[in-house]
């Protein structure tokens, strides 16, 4: 599933995503955290996964695993 981000709090590292169906989806520290990223800005492309549950997993940058 991919978004936009939408907004984005460096400091707590959450924020929400703006999908592609038009829905926003927020996302916890511990998605971003899993990426390996150290920051996201603002109208920025991502991949989401997640978990079995449907909680969002992980927040990545499209074609880079």
């Amino acid at each position: 599933m991919q978004g936009t981000v939408a907004t984005f709090d460096a400091d707590t590292h959450t924020g929400t995503l703006l999908l592609d169906d038009g829905s926003e989806l927020a996302f916890p520290a511990a998605a971003f955290d899993a990426s390996g990223l150290r920051l996201l800005r603002l109208g920025q492309r991502v991949t989401i996964s997640a978990g079995p549950d449907g909680a969002v997993s992980k927040v990545e940058l499209p074609g880079i695993r």
